[in-house]
């Protein structure tokens, strides 16, 4: 039986990202075909995944998409798999609206079990009540054991498996305080480096501490079948049309920093897609349907962006010849006139006539799920950026809406093909 199972924990800073690639490398290096998934919006967690498993990550968002749709990726990603392994965001419950978008809902659409990350370094005892409070607050997923995370002795490890036993519940581990269970900083909260992704000594101690060969005793319930069956079915997002997708020919941005957060199912659905690197590369534009820019730091390499004029004059007449493009966050920002960081002013492709500030003066947090109605469609998606328009924010060609259906201030901007926001949309 495959090995299925959501990683979660009781709120963010527990360690799952830490765990769940660990667990993950542990899995391939046992030759286990390992399908990541990630649970919400992001993409640089499932850049971590696809470092140690060799295959890209999925995400899976129940405000993004329908739940029909999460079961279709669940299954069609995972279908060549051994081991199925589903990293949840923020606490387990915590999602948009209560507990819509969150893991529990992705591990109840799923019938996945979870396990729980658990931080312990200023409770014992205590934690019966917290674990008590999860276990019994929704009947309709199942948590199937815990780790413990920054134990502080063997003599606190014994008290946290004596809560384990009281409460009938598995413990899979007490993992101890060690700099390799740290997550390090990243840029503006987001950012990712390849660096030790796959750290020896993090391996050593989940193998150490943790009975991770008993989690792949763990499967999905009771929609296993539903999942299944829906394994070879189309992707696409209702409101989309997917045989459209299909038949594009997409030519990709993509650079290690600057252009690198897109939705790997995004990719997938497109018919034919090439990739260049603006820093150093200039594009063949000619016989694609559409140029997609996607989001990533283009104010960490605005130098050689600067530096390729050839790539930048490439875009701008493609631009100006009506050539359809897609440009979201770090892309929009590219098509602008300029960008400002701290280190001077950057000239951009000039596509559209505004200037971006990244300087440290200027971040302010803009962050959240996005939707809004366009040409008959409605595009979702999620934005998460400090950057801003430099003095007033342009006029939107479309109203922007949170999660919770409040207007926000948040620019969609057309010129001839061109649509371009600080949004990361998941449908194109």
């Amino acid at each position: 039986m495959k090995c299925q199972f959501l990683i979660a924990a009781p709120f963010s800073g527990s360690g799952k990202t830490t765990v769940a690639r660990g667990l993950m490398a542990l899995f391939a290096q046992q030759g286990c075909r390992v399908q990541p998934f990630k649970c919400g919006p992001d993409y640089i967690d499932t850049k971590f995944h696809a470092a140690v498993c060799g295959r890209p990550s999925v995400n899976l968002d129940t405000f993004m998409a329908s739940p029909a749709h999460v079961q279709a990726l669940f299954g069609r990603y995972g279908a060549d798999a051994d081991a199925c392994v589903v990293e949840g965001m923020m606490g387990l419950f915590d999602g948009y609206d209560r507990e819509r978008g969150s893991s529990y809902e992705i591990a109840r659409v799923l019938a996945l079990p979870v396990v729980l990350v658990v931080d312990a370094r200023s409770a014992a005892y205590s934690m019966a009540a917290l674990l008590s409070g999860f276990i019994r607050f929704r009947d309709d997923i199942c948590i199937a054991g815990v780790i413990f995370n920054k134990v502080g002795s063997e003599r606190h490890c014994r008290m946290l498996r004596q809560v384990c036993n009281d409460l009938h519940l598995t413990c899979y581990g007490c993992l101890p305080k060690h700099a390799a269970l740290e997550q390090e900083s990243r840029y503006l909260g987001l950012d990712y480096s390849g660096e030790n992704v796959g750290c020896a000594e993090l391996l050593r101690l989940i193998d150490t501490h943790v009975r991770w060969r008993d989690l792949a005793r763990l499967s999905v319930g009771g929609v296993s079948a539903a999942v299944s069956a829906l394994a070879g079915a189309s992707s696409g997002t209702p409101g989309h049309d997917a045989c459209e997708r299909e038949r594009l020919r997409v030519c990709c941005a993509r650079s290690a920093d600057s252009f690198s957060f897109f939705y790997q199912e995004v990719l997938d659905g497109f018919g034919q897609v090439c990739f260049f690197n603006p820093e150093h590369e200039v594009p063949r534009l000619d016989g694609i349907d559409l140029l997609y820019l996607p989001g990533g730091y283009p104010e960490k390499h605005a130098a050689a962006l600067t530096n390729n004029e050839a790539c930048r004059q490439a875009i701008r007449r493609y631009a100006d010849a009506g050539g359809r493009i897609h440009a979201e966050c770090g892309g929009m920002m590219y098509l602008c006139q300029s960008i400002l960081t701290d280190g001077g002013e950057y000239e951009m492709c000039g596509v559209l006539p505004y200037k971006i500030t990244a300087r440290r003066s200027d971040r302010r947090l803009s962050l959240g799920y996005r939707r809004f109605q366009l040409d008959g469609k409605e595009y979702r998606g999620h934005e998460f950026h400090y950057t801003q328009f430099l003095g007033a924010p342009p006029a939107s060609v479309a109203t922007v809406y949170n999660a919770r259906g409040e207007e926000v201030a948040s620019p969609v901007l057309r010129y001839k093909n061109v649509l371009a926001s600080y949004t990361h949309l998941y449908q194109l």
